[in-house]
């Protein structure tokens, strides 16, 4: 006990304690301020509308919010799993891929759920449907040759051309914000990486050089960058990379799995799904200054793959879920 200890022994003591407690509060306020460096960005600053899917009513269904989160609205109800959504560019149809028939199709719909069409009728697959900058054609992935490769439709589902002519199968496409090349990933060269060509499937170049899977790109409104998902053993992360292939940046490490990034549009800000806190939820992040914000709470069941609209003229559906 201290009260046993010689006078000079209990001095060394207590100098020794208050050293102890000084370092114990700097550490506490080293840990403070990254916390607070890394805070993610005020969600009342966010614009825009994002549509996402989401399992909280029992299976996967397409759903629309406010950036910030608020008024998350249903638009599908289907006993089937509607997935992948993307937005029409006036924001007035959303564009999905569905199994309610039987197999993955494409189908289209108004922004506040009604008018539900489906564009493709084939016997394979048909996934990822992403709608093109001027608003008259979808690209999108089909298994409808013997293996997954990127095709372009009219916007109702006409004229469906075969764009990529590969023995490997490529995936998931995003069109340049001007409309003249197309973004995906592919296994061309043994594992998944980025590869970008013209809209007709010319000129075509690899984007990524790297052993983990490079996934689903999404181009900058700018079109400068592409964001998109990598691996790290088991885990994936959102990184940005040039179109050459150079300058890539490396966004998010929560060791939890990031994936399908979706840029906001004025480019400042990725969307994102992540199991960060164990619920897979919609998390937003500053692109330059980092950090991360969850605007759906994960409490019901898990969302994903979100699709950010702008502010301008995105129609606002009614009944929103709690």
């Amino acid at each position: 006990m201290l009260s046993d200890l010689e006078p000079d022994q209990r001095n060394q003591v207590v100098r020794l304690s208050g050293a102890v407690a000084l370092l114990l509060v700097a550490a506490v306020a080293v840990i403070l301020f990254k916390q607070t460096s890394s805070a993610g960005p005020e969600v009342s600053q966010l614009q825009g509308r994002i549509t996402f899917a989401s399992n909280r009513d029992g299976n996967l269904e397409i759903y629309v919010m406010d950036a910030t989160g608020a008024n998350q609205t249903r638009l599908t109800n289907d006993p089937a799993d509607d997935s992948y959504p993307s937005w029409s560019p006036d924001g007035s149809r959303i564009a999905f891929e569905s199994n309610r028939d039987g197999n993955y199709e494409i189908y289209t719909m108004n922004a506040d759920g009604t008018d539900q069409k489906r564009i493709t009728e084939n016997g394979a697959s048909d996934q990822f449907a992403a709608w093109s900058p001027e608003g008259g054609r979808i690209a999108f992935t089909s298994y409808r040759d013997g293996n997954f490769e990127i095709y372009v439709m009219g916007a109702d589902g006409s004229n469906p051309i075969r764009v990529t002519v590969e023995p490997t199968s490529d995936f998931a496409p995003a069109w340049s914000p001007d409309g003249t090349k197309l973004a995906y990933h592919g296994l061309r060269d043994g594992n998944s990486e980025i590869y970008l060509s013209n809209s007709d499937g010319s000129a075509l170049t690899r984007v990524t050089n790297d052993e983990g899977e490079d996934q689903l790109p999404a181009f900058s409104p700018d079109g400068t960058r592409l964001a998109f998902q990598r691996s790290h053993g088991d885990n994936f992360d959102i990184a940005t990379i040039a179109l050459d292939g150079t300058d890539e940046k490396r966004l998010t490490t929560s060791g939890s799995g990031d994936y399908g990034p979706a840029w906001s549009p004025d480019g400042r800000y990725i969307a994102f799904q992540s199991g960060r806190g164990g619920s897979t939820r919609i998390f937003v992040q500053d692109v330059a200054k980092g950090g991360a914000t969850a605007i759906t709470s994960g409490t019901q069941g898990q969302d994903y793959v979100p699709d950010w609209h702008g502010p301008a003229s995105s129609p606002a559906p009614a009944t929103p879920t709690p």
